[in-house]
């Protein structure tokens, strides 16, 4: 059944004040005193200042919105978690569709599944599914919204036990450029539903996704704070993707922080800050991060059983707004020539700089890479070098670090995550896809928005 539904109801508004009217929610200019914090987003180093913001009560807002904006020559931005490190939740004179009042929750034990408004974020919906021992693979982040997390992929915590977000995803509903309401699946518009797992917000605005739950009860969770070294390195990701899948871990190449578990004399060393998830028992956890700590003697060792969503404690400081520059790619191994540069780098890194590294492996790696649009299935690790900017006046010498050490890293690359560009160019969208699968990417995107009205995105350019 095609349940594609129009939503014109009405004659498209002509003006802001007819939006105004026409909508169920809120519509803020820049003269409103809501619109001063509404239109903030994570990375300001991308901020933006939106036309108007679109506080959308429900599908048929979004549709009168996206209406609305193409009618007017506007371009649209798309806001839930406002996390995007490009800033494409925001931007200049542009109409933010915000997704934030659609926070609908409804969780069906008996089938397995939950729906999910686009409006929540990853530790709203893990929090409120810990309640039944279940849980979504999101990411690694609480405050990030779901909707960019999915489309986009979503590596986070489970990722090599339970897989991708995406890896979950049973449905969305979705408004497209014409102002129609889709639900696609592996039933009903299966070539978009292929195309949304993975090819980001190109195809329409989702308002509502449908999960498959896994469960999961208390893990074994927490972090090894180890000495930033030659050995360590080397050794992370064969011992990462050799584990069991019911260990996930993240890696933060840092200054060993003042965390009242690492005791005051290693405050400030160079570290490799290992975070990780056991979904399992977590007795057999700690025989899982055993491995590590025989590499080298560490630092600090927090390792505890707790709820699952727990684990968000562990990363509440990179929730905080700031501004950033980030690089990252994928890598088919963590080579000596790899880690030789990270570490060079690292010892004439900016203050506050950190290199993120993630070993995959797993369920993440078991679907065939053409089942979805992400398709960097067999990477086996990911180096994100990430800046903040503490002081403005280091702004320059933080980006001209971060360029070189990627610089150093690129030739090796096996892609990039989509979800972790910036405003980096075509090129480096189509890094993020093999050839094919951007083809077939560009093909759908021709289906469902010849005119790339949803362009304020990694953008896949109609075919």
């Amino acid at each position: 059944m095609d349940t594609a539904v129009s939503l014109r109801v009405a004659p498209v508004p002509s003006d802001l004040d007819g939006l105004a009217a026409a909508l169920r929610g809120r519509l803020l200019r820049p003269t409103d005193a809501a619109y001063q914090a509404d239109h903030l987003v994570w990375n300001a180093a991308a901020q933006g200042t939106p036309v108007a913001i679109a506080r959308a009560a429900d599908a048929i807002d979004v549709a009168t919105t996206v209406d609305y904006a193409r009618e007017a020559g506007l371009e649209i931005a798309v806001r839930s978690g406002g996390h995007s490190l490009a800033g494409h939740s925001t931007g200049d004179g542009v109409l933010v569709v915000d997704m934030r009042d659609l926070r609908g929750l409804h969780v069906d034990l008996d089938g397995g599944l939950v729906w999910a408004g686009a409006g929540l974020t990853a530790g709203e919906v893990t929090t409120a599914l810990a309640e039944y021992g279940m849980a979504v693979p999101f990411g690694d982040t609480a405050t990030v919204g779901i909707a960019g997390l999915t489309l986009g992929g979503g590596i986070g915590w489970l990722a090599r036990k339970h897989g991708l977000a995406i890896d979950s995803l049973a449905a969305a509903e979705l408004v497209t450029a014409d102002g129609q309401v889709l639900t696609a699946s592996a039933e009903e518009h299966p070539d978009l539903f292929w195309a949304l797992r993975g090819g980001g917000g190109n195809f329409g605005v989702v308002t509502r996704f449908c999960y498959r739950l896994s469960a999961v009860g208390d893990v074994l969770g927490g972090a090894l704070v180890l000495p930033a070294t030659r050995n360590v390195l080397r050794s992370l990701v064969p011992i990462a993707t050799s584990a069991p899948e019911e260990l996930t871990t993240i890696g933060f190449l840092m200054a060993a922080p003042p965390a009242p578990f690492v005791p005051q004399e290693h405050h400030g060393k160079p570290s490799l800050v290992l975070m990780f998830v056991y979904a399992g028992d977590p007795a057999e956890g700690h025989r899982a991060i055993a491995p590590f700590l025989q590499v080298a003697e560490p630092y600090a060792v927090a390792a505890m059983p707790m709820p699952y969503p727990g684990i968000y404690e562990f990363t509440r400081e990179g929730e905080a707004r700031a501004a950033s520059t980030t690089r990252s790619v994928f890598l088919d191994t963590l080579d000596d020539t790899s880690v030789d540069a990270i570490l060079s780098a690292f010892e004439v890194a900016p203050e506050a700089a950190m290199i993120q590294l993630r070993a995959f492996g797993g369920a993440m790696g078991r679907v065939p890479a053409d089942a979805t649009a992400f398709a960097h299935r067999a990477a086996a690790a990911q180096v994100t070098i990430i800046n903040p900017f503490l002081d403005p006046v280091q702004t320059e010498a933080a980006v001209s670090w971060n360029r070189a050490l990627y610089a150093a890293l690129e030739p090796r690359s096996a892609g990039v995550y989509v979800n972790f560009l910036e405003n980096e160019g075509q090129a480096r969208v189509r890094q993020a896809y093999p050839a094919p699968t951007y083809r077939r990417l560009a093909g759908i995107k021709r289906r469902y928005d010849p005119e790339n009205l949803f362009r304020r995105n990694q953008n896949i350019v109609p075919a």
